[in-house]
C-alpha cells in the first residue's frame, strides 16, 4: 500500500493534523473538530406530508472518529436519507445530526467545510480538465492558490492520474473517473469523507485500488462513512457496519459481530431446474416446512443455472442434503447443484431486511 502524497516538509497529505483545516475560513474556531465523534446521529426523523410513514423513524448512531463505517440497507431503507441530512443536502423534521462536531442544520456551511461526498453518480464539470476540477474544488473551500496547488499534483500523483492531468473526464475509463472524484474530494482535506457505492461498475483492479486507498485514509486519520450494496465490500472494509430498514436502525456492530450472532444457522445454496413462479413458491414453502430449517429464500430470478434458494438450517448443514433433495423433487423440482456454507454479513443482511424487491 503506498504511503500517499507529501507536501515539502514531509507531513503526509493525509495526517490527521490537516483534517477539516484546508477549507476552513479565516476565524473558524479549531475546536469545531474537537471531540471523539465524527459523526453523532440523535433521534433522527424525516417526515414528507404526503408519505404513508416517516422515512427517518428516530434513528440513533455515532461514527468514531478514524473509522470506516459502512451505512447498509435495501432501497428505500432510509439510508440515503440519512446520508443526505449528513451531508446538508436535505433538512430533517426532527432530531441532531453533527459532523466533525458541526450541527448540519445550524450550520450547513461549516459542516460543508469538513466534509467531502464522493457521489454513485460522475458529477465532474466535462469543460473542465482533470486537474481544474480539483483546483475549482479547492478553490471553492477556500485553499489558497499555493496550497491547493500543491495538493492537486500530489492527489493526481497519488491516484495514478498525473499522466494526464489535462484530459476531459469524458476521455476516462468508470474506475478514472471514480479516483478524480474521490482526489476532488479530498481536496479540501474533509474530516469524514461520504462514499456512495464507490465500487460500482469498477473492475477488479479498480476495485482492489479503491479498498486500498480506503485503508490508506483511515490510516492517515480521515473518518469513512460508505453506503453500498456489496455485502463483500463492506465486511472488508468496514470496522463497523449500521443496518437500516423501513427508517429504523435494525443493527450496529463489527461485521464479525453481527456475522456471530447467526452462529446458530448454518446454510445450503441450492440451485433447482428451471420452472415456473408457481412452481418455485411450492418449492420454497416445502423447504420452509422442513424440520430444523428457519429460512428459506429464492436468492434471484432464474437464469441459465435455474432457481437459486438459500436454506438456513439448525446443526449440521450436511445432514439436510437429503430431505432438502427430496422436498424440491416432491414439489416438481429437481436439485442440480448444492453448497454448503457458514454465515456471512449477506445471511445478516437479508435476515433481517428480507428478499422482497424494492
Amino acid at each position: 500500500m503506498n504511503a500517499g502524497p507529501h507536501d515539502r516538509t514531509g507531513e503526509s497529505l493525509l495526517d490527521p493534523g490537516l483534517r477539516g483545516q484546508a477549507g476552513r475560513s479565516p476565524g473558524a474556531s479549531p475546536s469545531a473538530t474537537a471531540g471523539t465523534e465524527a459523526v453523532e446521529v440523535s433521534d433522527l426523523v424525516k417526515r414528507y406530508p404526503k408519505a404513508p410513514t416517516d422515512s427517518l423513524a428516530g434513528v440513533t448512531f455515532h461514527v468514531r472518529r478514524g473509522e470506516v463505517f459502512g451505512f447498509l440497507g435495501p432501497n428505500g431503507a432510509g439510508k440515503t436519507t440519512t446520508i443526505g441530512i449528513l451531508t446538508t443536502r436535505i433538512r430533517p423534521t426532527g432530531g441532531r445530526a453533527l459532523v466533525a462536531g458541526v450541527d448540519v442544520v445550524a450550520d450547513p456551511v461549516g459542516a460543508r467545510r469538513l466534509l467531502g461526498v464522493v457521489p454513485q453518480i460522475n458529477n465532474l464539470d466535462r469543460s473542465l480538465s482533470v486537474r481544474q476540477n480539483l483546483l475549482f474544488h479547492a478553490s471553492y473551500h477556500g485553499v489558497s492558490k499555493a496550497r491547493r496547488t500543491e495538493l492537486a499534483d500530489a492527489l493526481l500523483e497519488q491516484f495514478g492520474l498525473a499522466d494526464r492531468p489535462g484530459g476531459r473526464p469524458d476521455d476516462f475509463s468508470g474506475g478514472q473517473i471514480q479516483r478524480m472524484m474521490i482526489a476532488r474530494a479530498l481536496m479540501h482535506a474533509p474530516a469524514v469523507l461520504f462514499l456512495d457505492e464507490p465500487s460500482t461498475g469498477l473492475d477488479p483492479a479498480a476495485r482492489l485500488f479503491l479498498w486500498e486507498k480506503v485503508g490508506e485514509l483511515k490510516a492517515g486519520g480521515t473518518t469513512v462513512v460508505i453506503t453500498t450494496h456489496d455485502m463483500d465490500e463492506a465486511a472488508a472494509l468496514s470496522d463497523r457496519v449500521a443496518i437500516i430498514d423501513h427508517g429504523t436502525l435494525l443493527a450496529l456492530d463489527t461485521p464479525a459481530a453481527l456475522v456471530k450472532g447467526m452462529t446458530g444457522e448454518r446454510t445450503l445454496d441450492c440451485t433447482v431446474e428451471p420452472g415456473t413462479a408457481a412452481a418455485a413458491a411450492s418449492v420454497a414453502a416445502a423447504l420452509s416446512s422442513l424440520p430444523g430449517v428457519t429460512q428459506a429464500d429464492g436468492l434471484d430470478e432464474p437464469a441459465g443455472a435455474g432457481w437459486r434458494f438459500r436454506i438456513y438450517v439448525e446443526g449440521e448443514a450436511a445432514s439436510f442434503v437429503a430431505p432438502v433433495a427430496q422436498a424440491i423433487g416432491t414439489s416438481g423440482g429437481k436439485l442440480t447443484d448444492v453448497r454448503l456454507g457458514e454465515p456471512n454479513l449477506e445471511d445478516v443482511f437479508i435476515h433481517l431486511t428480507g428478499r422482497a424487491l424494492r
